[in-house]
C-alpha cells in the first residue's frame, strides 16, 4: 500500500473548509477522506440555527463517500483554524464506517498531528464487541 501523503489531505480539507456554512460559530472546518483506492471525498461543516441540526465536515465527507459506494478507507484529514480533533459524534462515525484509520489534524499555522481513530475513541460503542460479551 502506498504511503499516505498528508499534504494532499491538507490541501483537500483546506479547500473544503472554504465552502463551510458556519454563520453561527464562524469556525469553518473541512475534511478529506482517503479511500484505499486513492480517491478523496470532501466535506465541510454545515450549520443550522438549531445547533443540533448542524452536520460536521467529517460526517459530510464520510456520507459523500458512502453515497458513492465506497467501503474501505485509509485516512481522513481535518482542517480547522486551530487543528481541533473531531467531536464525539464524528469520532464514533469514523470508527463505525472507517475503522481504525489514520487521522490527520491540520491548522492554519501549518501544524500537523497524526493519530489513529482508536486514539481518539479508545472505547467506542461497538455492536460487534457487545455481541462477543453475550456469547
Amino acid at each position: 500500500m502506498e504511503k499516505i501523503e498528508p499534504e494532499l489531505l491538507k490541501t483537500a480539507a483546506r479547500e473544503a473548509a472554504k465552502n463551510a456554512h458556519a454563520p453561527y460559530s464562524r469556525y469553518p472546518v473541512g475534511a478529506a477522506l482517503l479511500t484505499i483506492d486513492g480517491k478523496i471525498y470532501r466535506g465541510c461543516n454545515v450549520e443550522a440555527s438549531s445547533y443540533g441540526l448542524t452536520v460536521c465536515a467529517e460526517r459530510n465527507a464520510i456520507a459523500a463517500a458512502v453515497v458513492a459506494g465506497e467501503k474501505h478507507f485509509r485516512a481522513i484529514g481535518i482542517f480547522s483554524p486551530n487543528g481541533a480533533p473531531p467531536c464525539g459524534a464524528c469520532r464514533q462515525v469514523i470508527w463505525d464506517i472507517c475503522g481504525d484509520i489514520d487521522v490527520f489534524l491540520f491548522d492554519e499555522y501549518e501544524k500537523v498531528q497524526r493519530l489513529r481513530s482508536a486514539d481518539l475513541l479508545p472505547t467506542p460503542f461497538d455492536n460487534n464487541k457487545l455481541k462477543d460479551i453475550d456469547d
